[in-house]
């Protein structure tokens, strides 16, 4: 990113705010919670978040939305990596080379696999969402 880009906060409704230079999309936040990056930066730069890995039969429930619920993360097909609680993460899937979604661990990971029930992350921001579609802001 150049030095001279023009870096805006865009406020939008539901209390989203999302930085922007030169018009693309790069974190947002909702109220005064921490920043996330989108998935199109985490595209361009995957290593900025670490990463944990759903089973193939989690895919289409993370895509719509849902939270990772802890079988997902622990059954065959899946890596779950350590992690503390809070931790912001990319989901990543068996088979597939892009990020599905950003996250934020519910539970640490050694917490994960001892219990194996509920949500293990929270879904923030998700392939084909409303931010997703979002191009570009001039």
């Amino acid at each position: 990113m150049p030095k001279k880009d023009p870096v805006k906060i865009v406020r939008c409704h539901e209390h989203i705010e999302i930085l922007t230079v030169n018009g693309e999309l790069l974190f947002f936040r909702q109220r005064d919670g921490p920043f996330y990056p989108t998935l199109r930066l985490l595209h361009k730069y995957p290593f900025i978040l670490p990463h944990q890995q759903v089973d193939k039969g989690a895919i289409k429930f993370v895509l719509s939305g849902a939270n990772i619920m802890c079988p997902g993360l622990t059954s065959p097909g899946a890596k779950l990596y350590p992690a503390a609680a809070d931790t912001i993460v990319a989901i990543m899937a068996e088979g597939k080379q892009h990020a599905l979604c950003v996250g934020v661990m519910k539970m640490a990971a050694d917490d994960i696999e001892k219990v194996n029930k509920g949500i293990g992350i929270e879904n923030i921001h998700y392939l084909n969402d409303g931010l997703w579609h979002m191009k570009t802001y001039k």
